[in-house]
């Protein structure tokens, strides 16, 4: 406790792609959205890498918060797909802000952002930190393959960001409850390009693209979902009814609503704008989360429920009071 949001912003490109634009790949488009629900995405153009998404969502907050620049003091940015493996893409972000504090990757792939928002609020609780930016962003349209007609049309690029500072001992993680099953690793994955297997030059024969098991990912997801919000209202005291938002990783229409029935969610206290960029990752919920906020939804005492979940496996669900 003693944390607050104090500015958000987010970023997505154009760039957009509709269903019927994937027709040329061998997609349906209305298997697209009888199976996710996803109408169109925004992809990247070749000259934006995440580390553009990123510092261009962190403006936007930034300028949300209504601070100065030289007053953050910790950068964390939660991504799968770093602009290069070395060094890490916090470090580009910070020279693009001309900031002068520590800034370091968190990679839990889906559940990068929720797993940066849990250590930004350590080191701000702590008071180790006065304003930490915290950041969620994925270029995915470069890790997916077009060739692959039932996990391309799902992903889309985006970012988000918040900025956490000291508050009230009202406002905080009321709880959280986050984890990881290395077991499920074979289920969401991307096979060349780390030291077990690393990039050749002979090619990688499409083995560096994400690989993905829908059918037990989907499963494993609506139960993660329900059962950590179950041990997050548990731990916090608060009553599924007391809560006013819920903010998921928009990773497929039927996950949420699944996970939705079968916690005993109020469909309308759920944020969903899957619909208009698919599955953008680490950026899925600081997108969804400043969305919400700029329209309204969330006001100073809101309790918000934030919960993602995807390669690791891994997860993070969040009870916040706003």
């Amino acid at each position: 406790m003693g944390v607050q949001v104090i500015g958000v912003g987010s970023y997505a490109p154009d760039n957009l792609v509709r269903n019927e634009d994937l027709v040329s790949l061998g997609c349906d488009p209305e298997w697209i959205i009888q199976r996710t629900g996803i109408m169109e995405r925004r992809h990247a153009p070749p000259e934006i890498a995440t580390s553009d998404m990123a510092a261009a969502a962190a403006e936007e907050c930034i300028e949300d918060a209504g601070v100065d620049l030289a007053d953050v003091d910790l950068l964390l940015l939660g991504t799968f797909t770093p602009d290069q493996l070395l060094p890490s893409s916090a470090c580009f972000v910070q020279e693009r802000l001309g900031l002068c504090a520590p800034a370091m990757d968190l990679h839990a792939a889906c559940a990068s952002f929720a797993f940066s928002m849990i250590t930004g609020a350590q080191f701000v609780a702590t008071g180790n930190s006065q304003l930490a930016l915290v950041i969620g962003a994925d270029c995915n349209s470069r890790v997916v393959d077009p060739a692959d007609k039932r996990t391309y049309p799902l992903f889309g690029d985006a970012a988000g960001a918040v900025l956490l500072a000291p508050g009230s001992q009202d406002q905080g993680l009321l709880a959280y409850a986050f984890g990881a099953d290395g077991s499920g690793a074979d289920l969401l994955y991307r096979d060349v390009g780390g030291t077990r297997k690393p990039f050749s030059s002979n090619g990688s024969n499409g083995s560096h693209f994400l690989a993905m098991e829908g059918k037990p990912v989907f499963k494993w997801a609506v139960r993660v979902i329900a059962q950590s919000i179950g041990e997050v209202l548990d731990e916090s005291g608060v009553a599924l009814e007391d809560i006013d938002l819920f903010v998921f990783h928009q990773a497929n229409l039927r996950i949420i609503r699944s996970a939705v029935r079968e916690a005993g969610i109020d469909p309308r206290k759920v944020v969903n704008n899957l619909q208009r960029y698919g599955n953008t990752s680490a950026g899925s919920i600081p997108l969804a989360l400043d969305e919400a906020y700029r329209e309204g939804r969330i006001q100073r005492g809101s309790r918000v429920l934030m919960s993602g979940f995807g390669a690791g496996l891994a997860w993070g669900t969040i009870l916040m009071q706003w």
